[in-house]
């Protein structure tokens, strides 16, 4: 691979395709593209076919997902499950049908069963029951983890999966009831700061959480693009986690809102504690450049400059 190999980010646009797409350009990669939802719809497998034996890329990245926190996975399970198999089987099989030379996967560390050992190891995949609140997303993502070993071991092709703990940072969706933990956290207290209202939160506050800023993924992800890793699996955190308490008080301070925070207890809390051990991608060479603090510092920055245009997503 050279900085010349052409590469197809799918889901350009979104939090991890826009920040992968950032690091490939300032890493000198030339040969970068992408297509938009109305452009290519990757649910069809027919139209992805024809893209990829059309352009040929020699890396495929798919960053393409449809994503949410709790309330959206319980609300709209057979989408979180039917749109994410559609789109990833499209891409594996259009790029093991066309030849492409290397294919990065990516998923979430809500692959891992609910009580797995702490900290989360590769080995621990399907050794227990899921979370039930992100299950539907979790099996997707474990069959396409499946799919990817399979071919690597099938076919011996460079097909392997990238495993991020919880991510935030700059073009993350920012939907009071479609988004993850930290970004509605951060717009809620944004919102709140002017008139000191308190901020109501779901659960008790004690659940542990790691979380990886998104550029710092995209650097694991040129890691991947750049080298032939031995593994087909690969967790990629922090080995750092906080409790949603500390979280929300973290943020409050960054965001600078003087009120009282509220825990609503009648909401479900999720998985007690998900830390991932990411020593094996770590011992190759790769490591995240970003703490917490300065991660939500970035993101904060981000979010105010853009806040007429901050993506949402609608159920």
């Amino acid at each position: 691979m050279t900085t010349h190999s052409k590469i197809y980010i799918a889901g350009h646009r979104g939090m991890v395709g826009s920040a992968v797409w950032r690091a490939l350009t300032a890493e000198g990669y030339t040969n970068i593209m992408g297509r938009t939802s109305k452009e290519l719809d990757l649910r069809n497998q027919q139209h992805v076919l024809d893209f990829i034996n059309t352009e040929r890329p020699d890396i495929i990245i798919d960053a393409a997902a449809r994503v949410g926190g709790i309330l959206a996975n319980s609300l709209s399970p057979y989408p979180f499950l039917m749109e994410n198999l559609q789109i990833q089987n499209n891409l594996i099989d259009a790029a093991h049908k066309a030849e492409t030379a290397k294919f990065v996967f990516l998923g979430s560390s809500c692959i891992y069963p609910k009580f797995a050992p702490q900290p989360l190891k590769e080995e621990h995949l399907l050794t227990d029951s899921l979370e039930p609140t992100n299950q539907w997303y979790a099996i997707a993502k474990i069959a396409g983890v499946k799919a990817c070993e399979a071919i690597r071991e099938q076919y011996g092709k460079d097909f392997v999966s990238l495993m991020p703990t919880n991510l935030y940072g700059p073009n993350d969706n920012f939907d009071l009831e479609t988004s993850h933990v930290l970004p509605a956290m951060m717009r809620k207290f944004h919102e709140s700061k002017s008139s000191g209202e308190p901020v109501k939160l779901w659960g008790s506050g004690t659940p542990m959480r790691e979380f990886l800023h998104v550029d710092d993924l995209a650097r694991a992800v040129l890691f991947a693009v750049k080298n032939k890793l031995p593994d087909y699996l690969y967790n990629v955190g922090t080995g750092t986690d906080v409790t949603i308490k500390t979280l929300a008080e973290t943020i409050q301070n960054t965001v600078g809102h003087q009120g009282v925070i509220e825990w609503d207890t009648t909401k479900p809390d999720g998985t007690p504690r998900k830390l991932m051990d990411s020593s094996k991608l770590r011992s190759l060479g790769w490591a995240p450049a970003f703490d917490l603090e300065s991660g939500i510092k970035d993101t904060y920055k981000w979010f105010t400059s853009h806040q007429d245009d901050y993506k949402t997503i609608s159920l």
